[in-house]
This record gives C-alpha cells, structure tokens and sequence, in this order.
C-alpha cells in the first residue's frame, strides 16, 4: 500500500504511467484482475488499484510491488510525501518515507533497528510507541504489520480500517514495471 499527499487517484494513475482500465469495490475485488494482469503482461506491467481518502490517494497492488522500486517511488513523491508500506506471503516487508523524491527513512519492519536514509533515526521514539522493538535483540515478530500501519498513520493522518479499504472504490489500471527489477532488496542478517 501506498499513500500520496495531495494527489486524485487519476493523478497518482498518470505518475505511475499506467492506464485506467476499470473500477471496482472493495479490495477482494482487486485480486483477480492483479494476478491476471500479471499473467497477461508477463511481469513487465503490474495491476494497482487506486482510491482518494482525505487528501490523500492510496494504490494498493495485492500482486504488486511498484512501491517499493525507487524508479517508481522517488519521481512519484517530487513535490508531495510518500508513505509506502509492502508485504508478502513470505513476511519480507519494506517501509518507506519519502519528501519531495528525498528518502527520508527505510527499514524492514521485521528488523527495524536497521534503519537508513537521509533522518533514519528521526522517529525512533515515534516507532517505539507504535509497537516497534528497536533492539537487536530477540524481537518481538507480532506486531511488526500493525506497527508499520500506525507508522504510516502517524507520518499522513490516514487511519486505514478494513471497513475503508472493502467500502472504497478503486480505480485501476496497470503500470509498467521498470525494468523488471525484483521487488526484494536485500534483508540484514537477523541479529
């Protein structure tokens, strides 16, 4: 999911390059036609559906990772602030905060005493009170999800509620993917 300040989703669309296609409710509805549109590009386009809350608009790719590739995120954020967070089946997860194509802060919510960009240590205590253990030590591995929602909560004001996200109604298209660059940077080891 990723959050952009001040955006339509029609505008947020045109950054990502991609087409509008359709509209659907709710996010079950969102499913289908990512891992279609997958299939169907073979990799190279990849399906996001895009809806306003606030003054906000927020794309989410169930199959998607364009939040996470700074080809896609960094000229996305010019002029605005970005607040991406991405998860897989596999619990490998990213969490990015950028202003005006500045990275400000990245981490992996599982090991969130690795830290960097340009303030990696300016919401430390903001982290600390949203659930995150920032020791090196055995972490606590259940609240890394929820912690990084109310991050992003904190840093754009948007509480995302899983009564929104199966009431919106997401305008869709897909983006190309540049490159087809794999979505997963490399973890620190654990520890």
């Amino acid at each position: 999911m990723t959050l952009v300040e001040g955006l339509t989703p029609g505008k947020l669309l045109d950054r990502l390059g991609a087409r509008q296609e359709s509209r659907v409710r709710g996010t079950a509805e969102l499913l289908e036609p990512a891992y279609d549109a997958w299939e169907d590009h073979d990799g190279e386009r990849s399906f996001v559906g895009v809806t306003a809350v606030g003054d906000w608009a927020l794309a989410v790719e169930p199959n998607g990772y364009l939040g996470t590739l700074d080809e896609v995120i960094v000229p996305v954020s010019r002029g605005t602030r970005l607040v991406s967070h991405f998860r897989n089946v596999n619990a490998v997860d990213h969490f990015f905060w950028l202003d005006d194509g500045v990275l400000r802060l990245h981490f992996e919510p599982l090991f969130p005493a690795h830290r960097d960009g340009s303030d990696p240590d300016g919401l430390v205590e903001v982290m600390r009170q949203v659930g995150f253990d920032l020791s090196d030590d055995d972490a606590d591995y259940t609240v890394h999800t929820e912690a990084a929602f109310a991050l992003a909560e904190h840093l754009t004001g948007v509480r995302l509620t899983p009564e929104f996200l199966e009431s919106a109604t997401y305008v869709c298209g897909t983006a190309p993917v540049p490159g087809r660059q794999a979505a997963v940077r490399e973890s620190p080891p654990a520890g």
